[in-house]
């Protein structure tokens, strides 16, 4: 029942936000539902941990370490994007550029994005899996285009194109999969359960399953925004609504590399050679290193972080490509700092550009004698983002350069240059954006701080010391990916 729960409040919201997602209270209904989600996962938290392994609707639905990492944190970026698209959605109203159709669409989208992402995550089947992968990128295409001017329709469009051809190819992946179960456990709908295909992993066909790795890598690797398949993404970002590019990067980005993740645990048991984690360590550097080479010439500020969003998902790729307890732990731990921090950016992003009237960075100034809040808040995610300490991204990614200085010595010196230049970059660009005199005419919209607050909060609290039950949370899941009892 609490599975249902927590699928339907999503579901139900954006049924009712198609008809009055543009009504004054839309907005605070829109927090409010987000902040039952995020009860009901903490609810199906507790259960998952009393009774691992709990199941609904004939198995099709299920609960386990992994799942509930990435619950949880959705329904809490979830809540947290919904308090600030409160204050956002106001500003845009009131500048005229968004009429009643358009937050009709924004709020019933919004919601069937968490959807989508919430039936993933509880998915024990990868067809339906990848159903709520297709339906997360039609949702999210559709908010791209919000503002429906031609720049804004032509990165929909790309959106569109180049997941659809991602989600194609997993598809070809899903076929190969299935035709390799099925072998081993019958016709029916079970040859595509996780809970199932476990049981007879270590005799799967090696071959069939490789090119069936090679299809999902590309499809959702591609929904992940590696390189080479990441031309979509800062399009996306630069084009649309703020709040939506905070649940893309912070959310959308982490359910495509789960899914990858899913499928690389039943691959690890019968592929030779470590060929998973060889693709995922070689797409995850270059991706690294095209990100943060391409950071120099950004001058859109959230085309800028939308290239920090590869970047970060490179280097936890890089980690479950080492593969090992540790890394694949310093990963899990990235991918969770990476949400906090990113969403968190974009939040201070988008109020920085409607405050300036501009999302080019030269236009943005003056940050600090504008408002001291909002100043040192963008400084301290900025900080935050560049892996500083005492900040959550500072021990993923100081687990991962152990990791790599004690299996990769070359690789290492390669990862720590790329921090550096990253450093630099965004340091710069993000004191520019600060410093300066009061710019003419500005003024910060009524936002609420909260969300802000709340993000950098758990950073500085998770970076000094994660708590005990926490963090044999994230061994535990580290250990079942890794193959380990």
């Amino acid at each position: 029942m609490d599975l249902f729960v927590a699928l339907s409040i999503p579901l139900l919201s954006a049924a009712v936000f198609s008809f009055t997602g543009d009504r004054p209270w839309a907005p605070a209904a829109n927090g409010f539902s987000s902040f039952a989600l995020f009860l009901a996962t903490l609810v199906l938290a507790a259960h998952g941990v009393l009774n691992p392994g709990v199941r609904a609707l004939s198995g099709q639905l299920f609960l386990d370490p992994l799942n509930l990492i990435f619950l949880v944190l959705t329904a809490l970026v979830s809540l947290t994007t919904a308090l600030y698209s409160v204050g956002y959605v106001r500003f845009e109203t009131a500048s005229g550029r968004l009429g009643p159709t358009a937050l009709r669409l924004y709020h019933s989208l919004f919601q069937m994005v968490v959807f989508s992402m919430v039936l993933g995550l509880l998915s024990n089947n990868l067809g339906l899996l990848w159903v709520a992968l297709e339906t997360a990128t039609l949702s999210n295409a559709f908010l791209v285009s919000l503002y429906k001017t031609p720049r804004s329709i032509e990165a929909a469009w790309k959106y569109f194109v180049l997941l659809g051809v991602g989600i194609a190819q997993a598809f070809f992946g899903l076929i190969l999969l299935y035709f390799a179960a099925e072998r081993e456990l019958g016709p029916g709908g079970k040859a595509l359960l996780w809970t199932e295909l476990a049981h007879v992993q270590s005799r799967l066909d090696p071959t069939v399953l490789s090119l069936a790795f090679i299809f999902f890598f590309v499809g959702f690797g591609t929904k992940a925004g590696l390189v080479p398949l990441h031309g979509w993404l800062p399009d996306a970002h630069a084009e649309g609504p703020t709040p939506a590019s905070a649940i893309l990067s912070g959310l959308l980005l982490n359910l495509a590399l789960y899914a990858l993740l899913r499928v690389k645990v039943l691959a690890d048991a019968v592929v030779p050679n470590h060929l998973t984690g060889h693709i995922l360590l070689a797409f995850g550097f270059l991706s690294v290193l095209v990100a943060v080479f391409s950071l120099w010439k950004r001058n859109d500020v959230k085309r800028l972080f939308s290239y920090s969003s590869i970047e970060h998902l490179g280097i936890a790729s890089v980690g479950f490509g080492l593969g090992g307890p540790a890394a694949t732990l310093a990963a899990l731990l990235h991918m969770t700092f990476h949400s906090l921090t990113k969403s968190c950016v974009f939040f201070l992003a988008g109020t920085a550009a409607q405050c300036c009237r501009s999302q080019k960075i030269q236009d943005i100034r003056g940050l600090l004698a504008l408002s001291p809040f909002w100043g040192w808040a963008f400084v301290l995610a900025g900080l935050a983002l560049l892996g500083m300490p005492p900040f959550g991204l500072f021990a993923s990614e100081f687990l991962l350069l152990r990791e790599l200085v004690r299996t990769h010595p070359l690789l290492a010196g390669l990862f720590l240059l790329s921090l550096s230049v990253a450093f630099a970059v965004l340091l710069k660009r993000i004191l520019a954006m600060v410093s300066g005199d009061r710019p003419a005419g500005g003024t910060f919209p009524v936002f609420a701080k909260t969300p802000v607050l709340i993000h950098l909060s758990l950073l500085a609290i998770l970076g000094i010391g994660i708590p005990s039950v926490l963090w044999q949370w994230y061994r535990k899941t580290a250990q079942y990916l890794t193959g380990l009892p």
